[in-house]
């Protein structure tokens, strides 16, 4: 299956992604991990204000296949995350990098990103697997 990762993301190895948006990062999984997990029927987030660290778990994806975890791909503190993925882990499912972002960070370090892979990077190694 092809899939396609928009520009103006960033990747981690563990298929989290950091979307920059002025001094804040929005965070989500790649559709290439929800593709992998399947059905997905629950999702567990960080509270806001809570200080996440980079490459430390934030939360947790459940599907029908597995519970992972999700890794932060940059530190920062939680200023928001998505009441309705909680809610409805259907919109995670449906739109990954769209309506299923699941957190919005005040990154402690923005430099972080440069140690993840842009959006092409990122679709060779998906191709390559």
């Amino acid at each position: 299956m092809a899939f396609s990762f928009p520009d103006g993301f960033y990747f981690a190895d563990s298929h989290e992604y950091a979307k920059p948006e002025g001094d804040l990062v929005r965070l989500g999984i790649s559709a290439f991990a929800v593709d992998q997990l399947g059905d997905i029927v629950f999702v567990d987030l960080p509270e806001i204000g809570q200080d996440l660290e980079r490459n430390k778990s934030f939360g947790s994806v459940e599907s029908v296949k597995a519970v992972e975890d999700m890794y932060s791909p940059i530190s920062g503190e939680v200023l928001e995350r998505n009441e309705e993925v909680l809610e409805n882990p259907d919109k995670l499912q449906n739109d990954p990098h769209g309506s299923g972002w699941l957190c919005v960070v005040r990154p402690s370090d923005l430099s972080q990103l440069k140690d993840l892979m842009d959006a092409g990077t990122y679709s060779k190694k998906i191709a390559s697997q």
